[in-house]
């Protein structure tokens, strides 16, 4: 690979279409998308954040990047990620994680929304955005993200997301919204596999699974095909015991009678969670639909990763971004923000370092090395 910092994100993000009036920019298109991706590495978390940032570093920049007429105002910033087209920054980006991020088969693919609080303006009348995000749970990478249309909702955003991913041979997770049979055939055309949370928003189906599986653990499972998993762990002054079973059996899909048009249905899923603190003990039983072979260890371990996009992707984008506190409100610009905030997680991610997101972001502000290294995979100690 090129020791130039630059060359993976030009070569996926050169060919974005320039909204701009041509002939009358003073501003190459990708080196604006380079020094915002800078900026927001280092802690920039507005467009005038941005510019401070390139006119501090401009030097350092400029070993790399052209910069003909210097660097750009943030109002040259606003205006052009107020105009770039958010699909085509996204195509890009899913392009470059393609191309530059490993992810396994068999690797579990959480998909879940969250809401862009702060892109909210009262003033114009404008709701706040709320993105989709599929995020590779082991890898600790983010995959892609699609927005929600003002007059849609999950449900028709998540089968588009899927179709811009390479997911063959992963699983994917979603919660009991986005259970849904037009979703499980996306997953299956895509040549994937599923675990998905079912409760009662399809009422007949999820009371015929419950009822199924009350009959089958009054036999105690006895001539049931099934199999069964638990673990066990403790820390923080709590125990916690997780019980999953798995059943692939003709029979319980035909008696359950609500079951036809789940692509690639194999296994129905029943899984007891416990807590216990010295305190109180509290329980919860969950149950899923599978289109993986009845391996209670591997879906149970799917369940589990599905938590990492809440606990690990939202709540760095809230507490090491400020997502839910960014002023960038107007047109395009706060979801193709959202999209530089993602490269530069995917670039955190990837890098060795044993510190924390945030000390990545504060060093990379104060060490051009390690700005450097973050860029250059190669160059990594």
């Amino acid at each position: 690979m090129s020791q130039q910092p630059f060359s993976s994100l030009e070569a996926c993000f050169g060919d974005l279409p320039d909204p701009r009036v041509q002939g009358r920019c003073d501003h190459k298109l990708v080196e604006i998308v380079l020094v915002a991706v800078c900026a927001v590495l280092c802690g920039a978390e507005s467009w005038s954040e941005v510019e401070e940032f390139g006119e501090a570093k401009e030097a350092w920049l400029r070993q790399y990047l052209e910069l003909p007429a210097g660097i750009p105002s943030h109002d040259t910033f606003s205006r052009v990620f107020r105009l770039l087209d958010a699909g085509e920054f996204q195509r890009r980006f899913v392009r470059w994680v393609e191309q530059h991020f490993q992810v396994r088969q068999g690797e579990v693919i959480a998909v879940d929304g969250k809401t862009a609080r702060g892109s909210a303006d009262s003033f114009s009348g404008q709701n706040a955005i709320h993105l989709v995000s599929a995020w590779a749970s082991e890898a600790g990478i983010l995959l892609g993200q699609r927005k929600v249309d003002a007059k849609s909702n999950e449900i028709t955003a998540v089968p588009e997301l899927l179709k811009l991913l390479f997911i063959k041979g992963c699983i994917v997770t979603v919660d009991a919204l986005n259970c849904q049979k037009g979703i499980a055939q996306t997953v299956i055309e895509r040549q994937a596999d599923y675990v998905f949370a079912l409760k009662a928003n399809h009422p007949q189906l999820h009371q015929d699974v419950i009822d199924w599986f009350d009959w089958a653990r009054k036999r105690d499972f006895r001539d049931v095909p099934h199999d069964f998993h638990q673990t066990v762990t403790k820390g923080h002054g709590r125990l916690e015991i997780r019980r999953c079973w798995a059943i692939h059996d003709p029979l319980a899909l035909e008696s359950m009678g609500h079951y036809q048009g789940w692509a690639g249905l194999q296994t129905v899923v029943m899984v007891e969670r416990e807590r216990r603190t010295a305190n109180q003990t509290q329980r919860e039983t969950v149950y899923y639909l599978s289109s993986l072979p009845p391996d209670a260890e591997r879906i149970l371990a799917a369940t589990r990763a599905h938590w990492s996009v809440e606990n690990t992707f939202h709540w760095t984008m809230d507490v090491v971004f400020g997502e839910d506190a960014s002023r960038v409100r107007l047109d395009e610009a706060p979801e193709n923000f959202a999209v530089i905030r993602h490269i530069v997680i995917n670039l955190l991610k990837r890098h060795p370092g044993k510190q924390s997101l945030k000390r990545k972001r504060f060093r990379a502000a104060l060490d051009d090395a390690f700005l450097l290294e973050l860029l250059t995979p190669n160059l990594m100690r």
